[in-house]
């Protein structure tokens, strides 16, 4: 299971015996759950009014972190587009997959220095995530646009010969070109009606020069032909033609504009790959340049495309950012419910699918006594200032989830 109890319960007269006794409920005799300790640092208390603020705040901020790493992963998944199953080994926290980070989660005194405040401490990770926000959102444009360009010119180049384009099809042998007099026009015929076009295609307007249509192309369902006339002869022809429902496609040979339609597709195709080169093509490429099998990460970044780059990088810094909010509420909750000094075990658990409901029923065993009044609070829904009763389910021990499911396709 990607799903993770974050929980903490009171020292005993060591933390040590606290953790042993949740051991002894869950893995001794019952295997109930995979758990690890989770180690939060001496962080600074201050006032019990500034915790119970900061309660409220953090959730909050909880919430929008996480909002944040889904939308970056499921952005790395859209990108991504065909090498959705290499999703996953971008998908990395400090360079390890995100079960290996959680487990061995320690704070990161660089980042979130202890000796600031808490609530400077969220603050920083507040303004931190907002900027990868924002700048999601204009890389997210921006490379929407390219998408968005490219499939209208992918979508030129394809379907029915009725609006696809002609440019790859027909060559400049195929028209008749700088008469005064003479043009070469493009019809779309079903193929149910050659046989009527052959017969009638002479006659559907003066001046059509004989035995001049070609078949050119032709899809599952029509045929592109070829029709030499007189210029002055052309409105009579389309308009025979639409009774006869053949279809006068509006095109004219010009090389400079089709080549440069060709060259607009392969620009476009060009700079879209070059978005979402991923770790394992990189490699490869690597590989079949030097012959070499002794490939590692520090030689492919220059060859993954710079969205994914970014992506990849800032996809680890949410993830740290949200699993370093974990941390921060799971103090602040601790000091509020078990009091002061500090003296609590923050545990990770992970449960087993099987055992879900019988691990909530031995932890509530094993620390009921912490709050005889939880099951009073659960039933009357109260919203007590600080504990924020109202946003989960309500525990004798402080619990918070997280999920590492991020994306929506399961990789």
């Amino acid at each position: 299971m990607t799903e993770f109890w974050l929980i903490s319960a009171p020292g005993e007269k060591t933390c040590q015996q606290t953790w042993d006794k949740m051991m002894a409920a869950t893995t001794r005799t019952n295997n109930l759950s995979t758990n690890h300790k989770f180690n939060i640092p001496d962080l600074k208390v201050g006032t019990l009014d500034v915790l119970v603020g900061l309660s409220d705040e953090l959730a909050k901020l909880d919430s929008f972190v996480e909002s944040v790493v889904k939308k970056v992963a499921q952005y790395m998944a859209d990108v991504l587009e065909d090498s959705r199953d290499k999703v996953q080994e971008n998908l990395l926290a400090n360079g390890v997959d995100l079960v290996t980070y959680i487990t061995r989660f320690q704070w990161d005194m660089a980042k979130y220095p202890i000796k600031q405040s808490l609530k400077n401490i969220s603050e920083i990770i507040s303004k931190q995530v907002t900027q990868i926000d924002n700048d999601l959102k204009t890389r997210a444009s921006a490379y929407n646009n390219l998408k968005g360009n490219l499939q209208n010119l992918e979508r030129k180049n394809a379907g029915s010969l009725l609006t696809r384009s002609l440019a790859d099809i027909v060559r400049k042998e195929d028209f008749v070109l700088d008469s005064e007099y003479l043009i070469t026009l493009l019809v779309v015929v079903p193929k149910t009606g050659y046989p009527d076009w052959q017969k009638t295609y002479e006659t559907l307007a003066e001046m059509v020069v004989p035995r001049s249509s070609n078949l050119l192309f032709e899809d599952n369902d029509s045929g592109l032909f070829s029709v030499t006339l007189f210029r002055k002869a052309i409105d009579d022809f389309k308009h025979k033609a639409r009774e006869n429902k053949f279809t006068v496609r509006d095109f004219q040979y010009n090389e400079e504009e089709m080549k440069a339609d060709k060259e607009e597709m392969t620009r476009l195709s060009t700079d879209k790959k070059k978005q979402f080169v991923s770790k394992t093509d990189a490699v490869e490429v690597l590989k079949s340049l030097t012959a070499s099998s002794k490939i590692n990460d520090y030689c492919y970044p220059s060859l993954q495309g710079p969205l994914v780059r970014w992506l990849k990088v800032n996809f680890s810094e949410a993830f740290i950012a949200w699993i370093h909010i974990k941390a921060l509420r799971v103090f602040v909750e601790s000091v509020l419910r078990y009091g002061l000094p500090v003296n609590f075990q923050a545990m990770l658990l992970q449960p087993n699918k099987k055992t879900l409901k019988k691990l909530r029923e031995v932890l509530n065993d094993l620390y009921k006594h912490l709050d005889s009044s939880a099951a009073a609070i659960i039933d009357s829904a109260m919203d007590i200032p600080g504990l924020n009763l109202s946003q989960q389910e309500y525990y004798p021990y402080v619990y918070y989830k997280i999920d590492c499911n991020l994306l929506d396709f399961k990789v």
